[in-house]
């Protein structure tokens, strides 16, 4: 397990501080999809899972060189496997920078004994969360909520992710996928709740989650229409980082940037990494390897 001091060390410092804990930009590492694991790579997806310890190895090294607030990994830490855990996460111990995750499909790619774990293991006190730095709200989103493989069998969410699954099949959506998922009306709640607080104390909203959910594409969550109607409403909302479509994506939509990053289990030796700065009007992001560039310009709340 990452230590509570790496994962959650500041976290009080930062929350007590509200919407004017820092000046200046904001910066920050973000990571999606390293998806480790001790297995041959699959050549048809062009994963190699073996080799994202050596990746990850070379970004902590890159990051470690950088002034940022935290490091955020945007979910699938993992391929397959409670073992894996245990060869990737000490790797993230030697960031000098606070360590923030985000749950992903293949985190839940365990024994179903195992399930309830996954969270813990990676020192995560809840599967979402918030918190604030220099003027902005991070929300973090658990896309797996009503899945067919994250809660434990036998729990009303899977029957309820095959209820949302089948609709989708019928309206003919292309995310229609068994390795999607969707929020649950309680965590849909939260956001909202969330939102609000963030809206009351003159704060920017940032959203991460695993799972993208603009432009349409076969990744989506199952309940993306519905995210997007409710952060379009936000005039302070301008920014969703998600990873899952390891071929990368980008939409801006109400004058929010959704923004889909690379994954590193992709290609036997070139990685995927960013940096991301935000200041004023703008949004900066130095991509690394396959993670390309963006210079974005931010709506006004």
């Amino acid at each position: 397990m990452l230590s509570r001091r790496t994962v959650l060390a500041g976290s009080a410092a930062l929350l007590a501080g509200g919407g004017q804990a820092a000046a200046g930009p904001v910066r920050f590492g973000i990571i999606a999809d390293p998806q480790y694991a001790e297995a041959p790579p699959n050549l048809t997806l062009g994963r190699y899972y073996a080799n994202s310890l050596d990746k990850m190895r070379a970004a902590v090294a890159t990051l470690n060189g950088e002034d940022l607030g935290f490091v955020i990994t945007l979910g699938d830490i993992i391929d397959r496997d409670v073992a894996s855990f245990e060869r990737i996460l000490p790797i993230y111990r030697t960031l000098r920078h606070e360590t923030r995750f985000v749950l992903g499909n293949h985190d839940f790619a365990v024994a179903p004994e195992h399930l309830g774990r996954v969270p813990a293991l990676l020192g995560m006190e809840a599967r979402t969360y918030d918190f604030a730095l220099g003027g902005l709200r991070f929300i973090v989103l658990d896309g797996n909520d009503v899945s067919l493989f994250a809660p434990p069998p036998g729990d009303p969410r899977r029957a309820l992710a095959e209820d949302r699954l089948a609709a989708a099949k019928a309206a003919d959506q292309p995310n229609a996928q068994r390795w999607n998922g969707s929020l649950g009306d309680s965590q849909v709640a939260w956001l909202e709740q969330r939102l609000a607080a963030a809206r009351t104390a003159g704060e920017r909203v940032v959203v991460f989650n695993h799972y993208p959910v603009a432009p349409e594409n076969p990744h989506n969550l199952w309940d993306a229409a519905r995210i997007t109607t409710l952060l379009g409403r936000q005039p302070h909302v301008i920014a969703y980082f998600n990873g899952h479509n390891h071929a990368g994506n980008y939409a801006e939509r109400d004058g929010i940037h959704y923004v889909n990053l690379h994954g590193m289990v992709d290609t036997p030796d070139s990685s995927a990494f960013a940096v991301v700065e935000i200041a004023g009007d703008r949004m900066e992001i130095r991509g690394h390897g396959r993670e390309p560039s963006r210079s974005l310009t931010l709506k006004t709340a």
